[in-house]
Order: structure tokens, then sequence, then C-alpha cells
């Protein structure tokens, strides 16, 4: 009974987290006329084209990376399953972060017959990658900061503690890579390294170097478009800690990213108009998630059933049904 009220407790923790970060957001922490009267200084075309392009951007870049190291290192699933399978779960990003991932790396699950590595290679390579990005970005910044540490303290210490994770997962897999290790769990540790070797890792990192680059420029003109203008040294330096508060589980990220923008570029502009911004990105992302599930829900949960009816019958890689012919 314990177990099960702590496991309720878990799954209603963080909705009602959310709940109230969105009363307080928009209940007592915004004015809706300023809020109004800055989105009407909004180039609303040039904004909408620019908040596309970025959302746009992550579900590509993300569905092929993670696509790319199922197929590396794991199996040779077709990259239309895989991304027909992200785009399906985007329509539960309209509702939570955790929820659509967990519907993907689900459905990763059942392409590749229940494999756990599948899943494993899919969250972790990408998201290691994409994490050290996060953490190199923040840190050449950090030295073109004006203000010293008073002002740059959120920075500065975020720095410091993923740096310092980096560094104990570092070591960890050094110590385990060393054959005389006997920490337990060594071994199991050691196959893994010995499945991603580093010069296999490479293009998933350059590809996150790449996206991160992206996505500070197309930020800041989206910004700029609202009205907004943040310094490009700052947006480079702040946007990793942007992505760190959106960890909290929201409703579609509404409150969570209000608050962020409004803390972490509090100097760039009023507390109205970065509320502002980030409730209209946070809008233009809800509408592409739902979009991008509608488009692509249809094909994953045909595909999912019809793998599901394969290995019923016996097939246990159905693979006529899986056939991409951009594969070969």
């Amino acid at each position: 009974m314990a177990k099960q009220r702590g496991k309720r407790w878990k799954h209603v923790f963080p909705w009602i987290v959310s709940i109230g970060l969105l009363i307080y957001v928009f209940n007592y922490a915004t004015d809706w006329d300023r809020l109004r009267a800055a989105a009407v200084e909004a180039d609303v075309p040039l904004f909408l084209a620019f908040a596309i392009a970025d959302r746009l951007a992550f579900f590509v870049v993300w569905a092929l990376l993670q696509a790319a190291a199922l197929r590396r290192f794991v199996a040779q699933v077709p990259v239309r399953s895989i991304i027909a399978v992200r785009g399906g779960s985007e329509l539960l990003r309209a509702v939570s972060n955790p929820l659509s991932d967990g519907a993907f790396f689900l459905g990763l699950g059942q392409l590749t017959g229940g494999r756990l590595e599948a899943v494993l290679a899919a969250a972790l390579v990408p998201g290691i990658c994409h994490f050290l990005v996060l953490t190199l970005q923040m840190t050449v910044a950090l030295p073109f900061l004006e203000g010293g540490f008073d002002t740059n303290r959120d920075v500065i210490v975020t720095a410091g503690v993923t740096w310092t994770i980096v560094l104990i997962l570092a070591l960890g897999a050094h110590a385990a890579a060393t054959r005389s290790t006997r920490i337990p769990g060594a071994q199991r540790v050691r196959n893994w390294l010995d499945r991603f070797p580093l010069r296999e890792i490479r293009p998933f990192f350059f590809g996150f170097a790449a996206l991160t680059i992206f996505d500070v420029v197309i930020q800041g003109l989206a910004s700029r478009a609202f009205g907004v203008e943040i310094g490009w040294t700052e947006l480079t330096a702040r946007i990793p800690l942007l992505y760190l508060a959106l960890v909290i589980p929201s409703l579609g990220n509404f409150g969570t990213r209000e608050l962020a923008w409004a803390g972490l570029f509090a100097e760039f502009g009023s507390r109205d108009a970065l509320i502002a911004y980030a409730f209209a990105v946070n809008s233009v992302f809800l509408v592409l998630n739902v979009l991008i599930g509608v488009i692509f829900l249809r094909r994953a949960l045909e595909l999912l059933a019809g793998v599901r009816r394969a290995r019923k019958i016996g097939e246990p890689t159905p693979e006529r049904l899986l056939r991409d012919p951009i594969d070969g």
C-alpha cells in the first residue's frame, strides 16, 4: 500500500507543480494588458517564421540523430518508421515532454522486439551528446559575459555543476574500462563502452553542435522580431539554463518557459515583454506539436499494430512491413 501511494504521489506531484506555476505566472505575475501591449510591438509574420523554423529543426534533427543511433548501434530499423513513431509521440508533447518521450521510447521498444538496448541507444547517445554540447556552450560564452560573478552567478554555478557531472561520469567510465576493476556492474558498463567507441559518437556531437548554433541564432532573431533584443553572448550562455528549467514537468511548458525567460534575460526587456515572448513561443510550439502528431499518428499506430500482428504469427522481424525504400 505504501509503495502504491508513493507511485501515485510520484505521478501526481509534477502536475501539482505545473498547475501551481500556471496559476502564479498567469494570475499573479502577469499584467495581461501590458502583455497584450508588448505583443502588439511584434513583427508577427517574421516571429512566426523563426519560431516555426526553431521547432521544426529540433524535431527533424532529434529524430534523425535518434534514428542514426538506433541504426548504428542496435538494429537497421527504417528511418521513416522511427520518424513516424517520433512524430506520433509529438502529439503528447502538447501535454508534457516526459509523456511524449515515454511514448516514443515505448514505440521504439516495440519496433525492435522489446530490446532494451534500442531504447538506451536512442536515449543515451543523443542525450549525453546534447548535454555535453550545452555544457561547452555555457563554458565558451562565460569569458565574454559582462558583470563578473555577481551578475552571472547562475551560469557559473550551473557550468560548475555540469562539468562536475561530466568529470564523475568520465572517471566512472575510465574505472569501468580498466580490466582489473572489480566494482559491481563494471563488466556491464565495460560492455557498453565497447559498443559505443568515441569515433562512433563524434558525428552525434557535431550534429548537436550545429543544432545549438542554429538554436542561438534563431532564438535571437525570433526575440528581436518580437521586440526583445537579447545579447548574443547572453543567449549562448543562458539557453542551456532554459533547457534545464524545462526539465520541470509542466503542461506544454506553459508557466516554466515564461518564468525562465523573465528570470534569465531580465536586463533585456520588461518582465511583461519577456513573458509575452515566451508565451507566444509556447503557443506556436503547442500548435506545431499537435500538427506534427496528427500528421504522423495514424502511420505510427498502423506500423506498431502491424509489428505486433507479425510477431503474433511468428515473424520476429517483419521485414516486408518495415522495409523502407530509402534504406537500399
